[in-house]
């Protein structure tokens, strides 16, 4: 993929967007029940890998923005969950085409990558000894629900109105 002025203003305005809205939604955004709305925005992986690399960006800039709040470990593991997520998205979305209802499937990657390594990594933090599988148990459920909420309620609307918009298949092409 070449690199243009194009793409990496994409990639900027997409981690950027993705701060902000988490930032502005924070105390709903962090701790065992969660609602992440920027996640929403992962769906925009399945339209170029580009976005991967704004939807990482972005969850880097927002655990950054709020390591008052969250552990420093959160940068990177909520990051590397973004990261997979984003990366899983992408791989399926290149059969969307051929196969319409897989749009009721993009989101799992996002839902799934959370729930587990963000519901392992509050476990880690906050529990301790044999409490660690109940907490894990607890903290992926909270977080997976969370996430499904997110993306069944914002993201699969959203990759809707982005794959009927006639005006954006022309730009799709351009980032």
């Amino acid at each position: 993929m070449k690199i243009t002025t194009r793409r990496i203003a994409f990639a900027g305005i997409l981690a950027a967007l993705y701060a902000v809205i988490t930032y502005l939604c924070m105390p709903i955004a962090y701790g065992p029940i969660q609602f992440r709305i920027s996640e929403a925005l992962s769906v925009l992986c399945c339209f170029t890998p580009v976005a991967i690399v704004g939807m990482v960006l972005g969850c880097v800039a927002a655990n950054v923005f709020t390591t008052l709040s969250v552990p420093v470990v959160d940068i990177l593991f909520g990051s590397l969950a973004t990261l997979l997520a984003c990366l899983i998205t992408w791989r399926m979305s290149r059969g969307l085409e051929r196969k319409p209802w897989l749009i009721w499937l993009i989101p799992l990657p996002t839902i799934l990558c959370n729930a587990v390594i963000v519901g392992a990594e509050l476990a880690l933090l906050y529990a301790e000894g044999e409490a660690f599988l109940p907490a894990f148990a607890y903290n992926a459920l909270t977080v997976g629900a969370g996430e499904a909420a997110v993306m069944y309620a914002l993201g699969v609307p959203l990759l809707f109105w982005l794959r009927r918009d006639k005006r954006l298949s022309r730009q799709r092409r351009n980032i």
